[in-house]
């Protein structure tokens, strides 16, 4: 018996050395055997900090204290001991005091406690302002002010799906990177104005000391300076459906001089990118779009292999209802999703050219090819349905 004990022991340090060997910290996110708090890069998230470290501390000498006493009465003045019991039925001056005392303590913690709280509430004076919408399962940015102004894009969880599915070794940013971050300069007052499109989402990024629940037909605003350039990493902290662990947030700080640089360049882009909805777009072209935006909006419920999940959301893949129907019936399903279940509307989310080219590849693709009316949509039949 000792030996297997001691065999399981040894393949238990093994495996525990193993797993530490392979998990590192990862950068503008936790730590590993991170044990508090973050630092964090923003006056706000010392603050909490700071206070983290203080109501511990109080909280521990209360703890030691009020034990401490407890423990030596039951073995000083225990029964075995000959000892009796005093007998009275109250003491002015004990009863002051440890309401008092209580009191006082309370009244430490709160006013640094409220300090914190009002500042974090106060939004005024903002030199950036940024829209954030909260979606199943990713963030919208949109920039209100400053050199960015007019900028606005999805942000998706950019993890591979081979290593979600345990196909490939995982990353070191594993389940916490986008394909695009938001990005803010440095030392400014940014304000976020937080919504959502369809359930209940919290914005939480720990380094800059932000947690703001997103809340459709609500609008709550929160804020953060950082005072340092660096990539910055949260998540969705409210559970919101079946891929909640799987929508990153990712905020990168830029100089003043790189920021301006970003804006430009994303301006630059989304007029080069803007499409003009009367084209006419090729087959080839709508499916090679459409597979993109299936693999970033559509594939967590639908799946890869267009079979859904049983139950909760339906295939695609030999769909009569709506992919081998008629055009119409899955235009309006995918611009006004469809009330009673999970499909969310995404009129706000993708342009007629994304939601023409998603349909036309879910028409092409698995058994679907081939079958069916209307194997090809165009913008302007997604326009004259808007």
């Amino acid at each position: 018996m000792k030996m297997v004990r001691g065999t399981l022991g040894m393949i238990a340090l093994s495996w525990a050395t193993a797993a530490g060997a392979q998990v590192q910290d990862m950068p503008g996110g936790p730590g590993v055997n991170q044990l508090n708090l973050h630092t964090g890069v923003t006056p706000i998230a010392r603050e909490i900090y700071s206070l983290h470290w203080m109501m511990l501390i109080i909280c521990t000498l209360i703890f030691i204290g009020v034990f401490g006493v407890m423990l030596y009465s039951i073995i000083r003045h225990r029964k075995d001991k000959g000892h009796k019991a005093a007998k009275f039925e109250e003491h002015l001056g004990l009863e002051l005091t440890w309401t008092v005392i209580p009191f006082l303590i309370i009244v430490g913690m709160a006013i640094p406690a409220t300090r914190t709280v009002v500042a974090m509430k106060d939004t005024s004076s903002a030199d950036l302002t940024v829209k954030v919408t909260g979606y199943q399962w990713k963030w919208g940015y949109e920039y209100l002010d400053g050199p960015a102004a007019g900028v606005q894009f999805l942000s998706n969880l950019s993890t591979p799906q081979d290593q979600i599915d345990g196909k490939a070794p995982i990353g070191n940013t594993y389940l916490m990177e986008v394909d695009q971050p938001m990005v803010v300069p440095v030392g400014q007052k940014v304000r976020v104005v937080l919504t959502a499109a369809d359930v209940i989402h919290a914005w939480m990024v720990p380094e800059l000391g932000v947690k703001q629940d997103a809340i459709p037909g609500f609008l709550r605003d929160t804020w953060f300076r950082a005072d340092k350039p660096g990539i910055y990493r949260g998540q969705c902290a409210e559970l919101c459906g079946k891929n909640h662990a799987y929508m990153p947030i990712v905020v990168e700080v830029k100089s003043q001089e790189d920021y301006a640089a970003w804006a430009a360049k994303q301006k630059s882009a989304m007029a080069a990118a803007s499409e003009d909805p009367n084209k006419t777009w090729t087959k080839d072209e709508l499916i090679a779009k459409g597979k993109q935006v299936f693999s970033t909006t559509c594939v967590a419920c639908h799946q890869a292999n267009g079979q859904g999940i049983p139950g909760t959301f339906p295939a695609l893949n030999g769909s009569t209802k709506f992919v081998l129907a008629p055009m119409k019936g899955q235009i309006d399903t995918v611009l006004n999703g469809h009330p009673g279940t999970a499909m969310a509307a995404f009129r706000d989310q993708l342009s007629d050219t994304q939601i023409a080219a998603v349909i036309t590849y879910t028409r092409n693709a698995w058994d679907n090819a081939g079958k069916g009316p209307d194997p090809v949509v165009q913008p302007s039949d997604v326009k004259a349905l808007r």
